[in-house]
């Protein structure tokens, strides 16, 4: 978990336009560009995602998938670790060096269509789209962080996606046998987002947002396979990565009962 997203530039302008003032969806028209058109954002191609910030929570802004911390040295450091932070495990978020800064003072909120897991069965992967049933768009709770770069000045804004125990559902779908353990996207009800960008004053503070990361009811998630997405065969990016797919084989085995 959770390495590929669904969020489209026609959801990030319906959500623009229902939390911000007509600057902010004017600043994010010019923002918006063919590549945000995310059908499927794979994770390790870092790409650029439109977030809102708890210094800023109704104004759009860019960032790309892959936290870099502040601290990273340099370039080369700087590529190294984002594959490493492109999701953060909520119960450790306020320990980890590479996410503690940010758990502290820089969260955010990243708004998805669904997600994509992929089940193992037999002796391949298939994977499924995730979404709710009950919300077209809903928040991943985020942390970002800024970087400069000295040697060239190049400037970073990145993002991790937070991580909770999955619930049964998530759990059915990925069940890779080479990971210990299931992970899920930390999914904030729309009530929880004001309190995931609320400043941490206090020990009480760090605790009410350790109360946030839990799974997501499982009653209240959908899922259906669609078609590869990765590989010479895979859809990747296209308009149809999350339209439902049958293969036989699971129809008949029915694993996920």
């Amino acid at each position: 978990m959770c390495y590929g997203t669904k969020a489209r530039t026609e959801m990030s302008l319906r959500i623009a336009k229902s939390r911000g003032d007509e600057a902010a969806v004017h600043k994010l028209m010019k923002l918006l560009h063919p590549e945000l058109d995310h059908h499927f954002a794979h994770g390790f191609t870092h790409p650029e995602m439109v977030a809102y910030t708890d210094d800023a929570p109704r104004e759009p802004q860019l960032m790309t998938w892959g936290l870099v911390p502040s601290w990273v040295k340099d370039g080369a450091q700087a590529d190294e670790i984002r594959d490493r932070t492109l999701i953060a495990r909520g119960e450790s978020m306020f320990e980890k060096p590479s996410f503690r800064t940010s758990a502290r003072s820089k969260r955010c909120l990243i708004f998805v269509e669904g997600f994509y897991e992929h089940h193992h069965f037999g002796k391949r992967n298939y994977p499924y789209f995730i979404h709710l049933k009950d919300r077209p768009y809903f928040a991943l709770a985020g942390l970002w962080d800024d970087w400069t770069d000295k040697a060239t000045g190049e400037h970073r804004r990145t993002f991790s996606i937070v991580t909770s125990e999955p619930n049964d559902l998530v759990r059915r779908i990925h069940n890779n046998p080479r990971i210990d353990g299931a992970r899920m996207p930390l999914i904030l009800t729309e009530a929880e987002e004001e309190q995931w960008l609320a400043p941490v004053h206090s020990a009480a503070d760090v605790e009410a947002l350790q109360r946030l990361v839990r799974p997501y009811p499982a009653e209240a998630m959908a899922a259906h396979p669609v078609a590869p997405l990765l590989g010479k065969a895979g859809s990747g990016n296209s308009p149809h990565a999350s339209d439902p797919f049958e293969y036989p084989e699971l129809l008949l085995a029915d694993p996920l009962q």
